[in-house]
């Protein structure tokens, strides 16, 4: 008699948390990983709750589901663990848009000005900038510094709605989210007609007029607090479509609705349960940070995480 076939998903999930119990590893992941690469995390979160978490971590090896800039922040905090990134082309092309030599230009421009870099940045911008941010508190970020200019680097979007909540002047960077950018007021104004009870909520890296159609504007750790505490039965949920899976995990009774197919974050999908196991079975892709790049970057990431 033919036995049941092992799944080997569930194979492989026990393979990871073997090698994890082996390595004395803790698995982090960002909202928009894969749902089966979040359901195999010890934390799932945003930038910010990542940070923080990274920060209290006990464990030897670090192994952080997400993209490089993600990856080189926890090692920064944590310099003396091993953090390995399953992937190492899981790059970000915000980061790629405000490279270092040209940021060195624009704060030589301008003498005297605070620079703010949102974490979406290479260690060696943040290790340039006076302190950094991410999407959940940038706007008290930027009220905590005591100038009336502030050069932000590198959203313009994200800037834009900083200014929209402070009297300082924001000069902006010409950088983006691919991802976000492409969610258009139409993708809004459809899901709206298609289901007119449903409450729109949107990520301040989209543009400024998909923001003005929203409802709530959101981090993406707060568009789930939001949706745990809400009454609202339906949501359009305006971000990268990978969050879909932990709104529904954490409020089943709900109804989510992707703002739109185009959605996806290529370099975010990129990690797959099969490259968690090779990572922690080779011990494999190690994120290394020099030092005199780690010290100043690292100023600036506590310096945020103070504010908070």
């Amino acid at each position: 008699m033919t036995g049941v076939a092992a799944d080997p998903r569930t194979e492989l999930t026990e393979r990871i948390a073997r090698l994890k119990r082996e390595r004395q590893a803790v698995i982090l992941a960002h909202n928009y990983q894969l749902g089966e690469v979040q359901d195999i995390a010890d934390f799932v979160g945003d930038s910010l709750e990542l940070s923080q978490r990274a920060v209290n971590v006990e464990a030897d090896v670090i192994v952080f589901c997400g993209v490089t800039f993600m990856a080189e922040t926890a090692k920064i905090l944590n310099p003396e663990r091993t953090v390995l990134i399953p992937d190492p082309l899981a790059g970000c092309p915000m980061c790629e848009m405000s490279p270092v030599e040209e940021v060195r230009k624009r704060i030589a421009d301008l003498p005297g000005v605070p620079v703010v870099a949102y974490v979406n940045t290479t260690a060696a911008v943040k290790a340039e900038v006076d302190i950094c941010c991410t999407s959940a508190n940038a706007i008290k970020v930027v009220e905590s510094l005591p100038d009336e200019r502030v050069l932000f680097v590198p959203d313009k979007n994200l800037g834009h709605w900083v200014q929209r909540h402070t009297s300082k002047e924001i000069i902006l960077w010409e950088g983006h989210c691919p991802t976000h950018q492409r969610i258009t007021v139409q993708d809004v104004r459809r899901l709206k007609e298609e289901h007119p009870q449903a409450v729109v909520i949107v990520h301040p890296e989209c543009t400024p007029d998909v923001i003005d159609s929203g409802d709530h504007v959101l981090s993406t750790g707060q568009m789930v607090r939001w949706a745990r505490e809400s009454d609202a039965g339906e949501v359009i949920v305006g971000t990268e479509v990978g969050l879909i899976h932990r709104l529904k995990k954490e409020s089943p009774e709900k109804t989510f609705y992707p703002i739109s197919k185009l959605t996806t974050c290529p370099n975010m999908k990129r990690i797959t349960l099969e490259k968690v196991a090779w990572a922690l079975e080779d011990m494999q892709y190690g994120i290394s940070v020099p030092e005199e790049v780690a010290a100043g970057a690292r100023r600036a990431i506590e310096r945020m995480l103070e504010v908070v």
